[in-house]
């Protein structure tokens, strides 16, 4: 089996966000770090080259491979920031409705921009992840 690239490392999670060009979205990247901080009290890890996680989280799949993950997470990715929960989005079908302009993955979430959404419904989403994730 390959090894995973995805592993948590060392790099400066500050250096990295303040390398991203795009004021906007260098701006909501601080943004959503301090929100994942605050629910997860958690200091924030770099995963791989481009993922902030937060906590870790053993996983033992049916297949019987298994992995250390981040808890919760995100990414500034060039086309939108993407952002890494755990467990299915069925139940939280209130709350997506109330979110604001996204698209769905499976187990991301995908914005554009932060004034997209309603923050208050992104932090609960982001608590209730984090919640589900703490039960497995």
């Amino acid at each position: 089996m390959a090894e995973l690239k995805t592993k948590v490392n060392n790099v400066s999670v500050a250096a990295f966000l303040n390398k991203i060009e795009n004021e906007e979205k260098r701006a909501d990247s601080f943004e959503i770090l301090k929100l994942m901080q605050q629910v997860t009290k958690q200091e924030p890890k770099m995963w791989g080259a481009s993922i902030i996680g937060f906590g870790s989280i053993h996983l033992k799949y049916e297949s019987g491979r298994e992995l250390d993950w981040f808890i919760t997470g995100f990414s500034p990715r060039k086309q939108n920031l993407t952002l890494y929960m755990n467990g299915s989005f069925k139940p939280h079908t209130e709350l997506l409705e109330k979110l604001g302009k996204h698209k769905l993955g499976s187990g991301c979430l995908y914005i554009n921009k932060l004034k997209d959404v309603d923050t208050k419904v992104l932090k609960e989403l982001v608590k209730q992840s984090v919640k589900a994730a703490k039960q497995k």
